[in-house]
């Protein structure tokens, strides 16, 4: 289990030294004040000019050592602070990329950017602050008032009765102050969504002349965010003046009852000036430790919203199948179904496959190799309450291709997502080579899989880093993968594959960013191609040429292609038709414009649009 606490306990050693110092240097620090005393009523009086340059000297020799010990305290809570900060955030992004898709979909995109800057960073205050604050501020208190008690017992009393009604206010406030900073931050992520949302989509607002309406949307998220933190900040300011109240009235009472007993020749006037010195330390001290609970409040806060992350669990564990008996005789099944050889079951026994060698074409036993892809009677829920995708099952072989068609929300892209195993089915198996996805770790199923998404992201860099993708591939195969995807454009650039490429692809044209994204997925060399209508933006001329150089160049590869023009899937050798995500119709372009209504009528319709 990560908390914040467990990020600390590395620095445990460096920051014990850091306080040692601090301690040293604070009370060094809380002892001039008393040596100032000794100075007014021991050597003054007598005029000892001997003693007050011996004690002059003393404590500025005091005050450059406390100023030494605070410097370098300091910097040494800085460094740590900093050190444990950024182990944070990277452990919090590495987790935020692990987390699956339903996850995301539950803390929402803008909650984890809030979480990744604006809590690390009241956390990073807050180990700062503590580290510098914490001990300071104690010393100054407790350190001052002992010193106090034993000058003047009489006046300390005076402060004494005013710190339990100070330390029940410091309580209550930072108590409610936690939770009114986590109010502040669930806002400031719904401020954070409406940003992202009206910078991504700005050219559409501009274009329907909606600026007004998205400034007056933007314009409540931050009223809220404005007003929730005003809230939270006008309790904690709370302290600051009712400290103020309290201490100054105590310190009239000092005042008062100091040059009452002076008058009387009780009490000294050096012990008097020394004590209101004390008094001015403890005020500073107790103002410290304000601040050090605003701080407090915020940390504590941001605290439980990344350890809320870190501590999320793995929602796709791997799952061992194939490493016992049942698994094998599953996997047995499975081979079995999918290869459509029932007939030669019988020779085949559960020694003769295992869940490691599933994947390859078993000797004898089999007419076909096992498929490459399969879906059995696979169901899929979002939400968990209505199936969006029921019952789907089929099976493609190496190097074959399947076309999925159908309406939108049809549940065309959530069969690629089950497939890459962004969510795992709520009944049923996807299997690739006779292993269930859900056994094969994320990096050993991914890595078969070259894909191009609807909404699939161009990072701003130039074409080459975009194509590369951080894979280190050489020129000859990001050439090739260009030619593939008919990106012949690139060429025509001024500085070729060296071309600056905006964020998101804003300057490329639709057609360009496709074909650019399609250079990417077939740059992999993958063995499997999931294109979720990656031509669409194309004229049905280049359409035309990229599938005829897909079928040349990508034979061995298997692919699933997501489109809505038939023509561009006519070809395929399998085609899915859905309808609210149930199978339609199955088989080639021929079977289909015979036996599906669906299917027939989606082509009638487009070859009128063509014509």
């Amino acid at each position: 289990m990560k908390t914040i606490a467990s990020y600390i306990r590395p620095k445990a050693g460096i920051i014990a030294f850091e306080l040692v110092i601090k301690i040293t240097g604070t009370v060094t620090e809380l002892l001039l004040p008393w040596m100032l005393s000794v100075i007014l009523d021991d050597y003054v009086p007598v005029r000892d000019l001997k003693g007050i340059f011996a004690w002059g000297t003393l404590m500025m020799v005091s005050a450059a050592f406390a100023f030494i010990c605070n410097v370098a305290a300091n910097r040494i809570s800085c460094g740590t602070s900093r050190d444990i900060t950024r182990r944070i955030r990277q452990d919090l992004f590495i987790r935020v990329t692990g987390l699956s898709c339903a996850q995301i979909d539950e803390l929402t995109v803008p909650s984890l950017l809030s979480r990744l800057t604006s809590d690390t960073y009241n956390v990073h205050q807050m180990i700062d602050r503590m580290q510098r604050l914490g001990v300071r501020a104690p010393i100054l208190l407790i350190g001052g008032i002992a010193v106090t008690f034993t000058m003047e017992p009489v006046l300390t009393l005076v402060l004494l009765c005013i710190l339990p009604l100070l330390g029940l206010l410091v309580f209550m406030v930072s108590r409610n102050g936690i939770r009114l900073y986590t109010r502040t931050q669930i806002a400031l992520d719904e401020m954070v969504r409406r940003t992202r949302e009206s910078i991504a989509g700005i050219r559409v607002i501009q274009a329907l002349s909606k600026t007004d309406y998205e400034e007056a949307r933007f314009d409540r998220a931050n009223a809220e965010v404005a007003d929730r933190d005003q809230k939270a900040t006008m309790l904690m300011n709370i302290t600051n003046p009712m400290m103020n109240l309290m201490l100054n009235t105590g310190l009239t009472l000092v005042i008062v009852l100091g040059a009452y007993r002076v008058d009387r020749g009780i009490t000294k006037p050096g012990t008097i000036i020394a004590f209101l010195s004390y008094f001015t330390i403890i005020l500073n001290a107790l103002m410290m430790v304000s601040r050090l609970f605003v701080m407090y409040s915020k940390g504590v806060a941001g605290a439980r919203r990344i350890e809320e992350v870190l501590e999320a669990p793995e929602d796709l564990p791997i799952l061992a199948f194939g490493r016992d008996e049942k698994a094998d005789s599953r996997t047995d099944m499975l081979v079995s179904e999918c290869s459509e050889a029932h007939s030669h079951a019988d020779d085949m026994t559960a020694a003769d496959v295992d869940g490691d060698s599933a994947a390859e074409m078993l000797p004898g036993a089999l007419k076909k190799p096992v498929p490459e892809i399969c879906f059995d009677h696979v169901s899929f829920s979002y939400g968990k309450v209505e199936d969006d995708i029921k019952d789907i099952s089929f099976r493609l072989y190496k190097g074959e291709t399947l076309g999925i068609i159908g309406p939108t929300g049809s549940g065309k892209s959530t069969i690629l997502s089950l497939l890459l195993r962004f969510y795992d089915p709520s009944s049923g198996t996807v299997s690739i080579r006779g292993r269930d996805v859900r056994s094969m770790p994320g990096n050993e199923l991914h890595s078969l899989f070259g894909t191009v998404f609807q909404n699939d992201f161009i990072f701003s860099g130039d074409i080459r880093s975009n194509i590369d993708f951080g894979r280190g591939l050489d020129e000859e195969r990001i050439r090739a993968a260009i030619d593939t995807a008919q990106a012949g454009y690139i060429y025509e650039k001024k500085d070729g594959l060296l071309e600056y490429v905006a964020a998101n692809g804003s300057n490329l044209s639709g057609g360009q960013k496709q074909r650019l994204l399609l250079s990417r997925a077939f740059a992999g060399d993958a063995e499997i191609l999931l294109l979720d209508d990656s031509s669409s933006a194309l004229d049905y001329r280049t359409d035309a040429l990229l599938r005829r150089a897909l079928g040349r160049d990508c034979r061995d590869a298997t692919k699933l292609i997501v489109a809505q023009r038939v023509s561009s899937i006519r070809n395929a050798d399998h085609i899915l038709v859905l309808e609210e995500g149930r199978e339609v119709g199955y088989g080639t372009h021929e079977e289909l414009m015979r036996d599906c209504d669906s299917y027939r009528e989606i082509a009638r319709i487009q070859m009128e649009e063509v014509e």
